[in-house]
């Protein structure tokens, strides 16, 4: 089985990554973190450049876990994407940061992370980070 991580660069998929690491170390099984870049935008603030995925591959690496770190380019709906790879690989778990959103927020544009929480055929662990 494996544990399977949504990433963002920045605090939340920070946290997020940490929370993964430890769940895949506590369970015995292969970590997988996924970063959605997506393609109906220019600039994507989610999207790790190739340093931070080389950073994120030398640091797991360093940490001996059986680690895989893979981009997703297509696409404009991050939770389908990260359900749908939950799926292919028969995640055990699903680690994601979790940013405060504001009511008016929650209503006007719809949650990625409301939607895998909602949707994901396994367990979710679903942890607050630091924004910066």
């Amino acid at each position: 089985m494996t544990v399977l991580v949504g990433y963002v660069p920045n605090g939340h998929g920070e946290a997020a990554l940490t929370a993964a690491v430890d769940e895949a170390r506590r369970r015995h099984e292969s970590l997988l973190v996924v970063n959605m870049s997506r393609d109906d935008v220019l600039a994507d603030a989610r999207r790790a450049d190739e340093e931070q995925l080389a950073r994120l591959r030398r640091d797991l690496d360093e940490l001996g876990l059986d680690a895989e770190v893979r981009r997703i380019e297509e696409g404009n709906d991050p939770a389908e994407a990260i359900l749908g790879l939950a799926a292919e690989v028969q995640a055990s778990v699903l680690v994601i940061g979790l940013r405060h959103r504001t009511p008016v927020g929650k209503l006007i544009m719809g949650s990625v992370a409301q939607r895998i929480l909602l949707d994901s055929r396994c367990p979710v662990l679903a942890v607050k980070g630091d924004a910066s």
